[in-house]
């Protein structure tokens, strides 16, 4: 039988689309005052991979990542996405989203983001939410799975993905340096 043991604290990755730039520091405030500090923050990049959200969202969306200072527990993934989706609403006009929040995490070997969708490759990870290995981390960086999106999958979204990898590995370092988290 193996032994228990609780997961090494990961890091939140905030994906977020819309149409309307001011959305993007709406959402970044009211995460901030969730999350706490902002350490990485992307340029905006086209959201181009995709039709599917144009009727909802227009045309001419932007993707920008946030990642946050503080590492969380990967358990609280179910709770963050509830926690977005009602920003959603917040940020939006009645039954229209003006944004779109996708919350995941980095960890050492992959990028897990959260969604209400099931499909043959997510998870349930309670309330209605499902969580899915988006890339996997393998020989030195992010690997796609075979259901990975296309922006996912780009050069531009990697890059975004290793920056924020680099930020998270350093943090790790100088926890196990200082005794917070058990070498494993």
């Amino acid at each position: 039988m193996g032994k228990i043991r609780e997961p090494l604290p990961v890091k939140l990755l905030m994906p977020m689309f819309s149409g309307v730039p001011q959305l993007f520091e709406a959402a970044e405030a009211a995460l901030v005052g969730h999350f706490g500090p902002v350490d990485y923050r992307s340029s905006c990049l086209p959201f181009a991979h995709t039709t599917y959200y144009e009727r909802e969202f227009g045309s001419n969306l932007e993707r920008r990542f946030l990642s946050f200072e503080r590492l969380i527990d990967p358990g609280r993934l179910a709770e963050t996405k509830l926690l977005t989706n009602a920003l959603e609403e917040q940020l939006g006009e009645p039954g229209r989203r003006g944004i779109n929040l996708d919350p995941g995490y980095i960890a050492e070997a992959k990028l897990v983001l959260a969604t209400t969708k099931n499909y043959d490759h997510r998870v349930y990870i309670g309330r209605g939410i499902y969580a899915e290995v988006t890339l996997v981390y393998r020989e030195k960086d992010f690997r796609p799975c075979p259901w990975t999106y296309p922006d996912y999958r780009s050069e531009e979204y990697l890059e975004v993905f290793r920056a924020v990898r680099r930020i998270y590995v350093a943090q790790l370092k100088e926890l196990r340096r200082a005794g917070g988290v058990i070498q494993r």
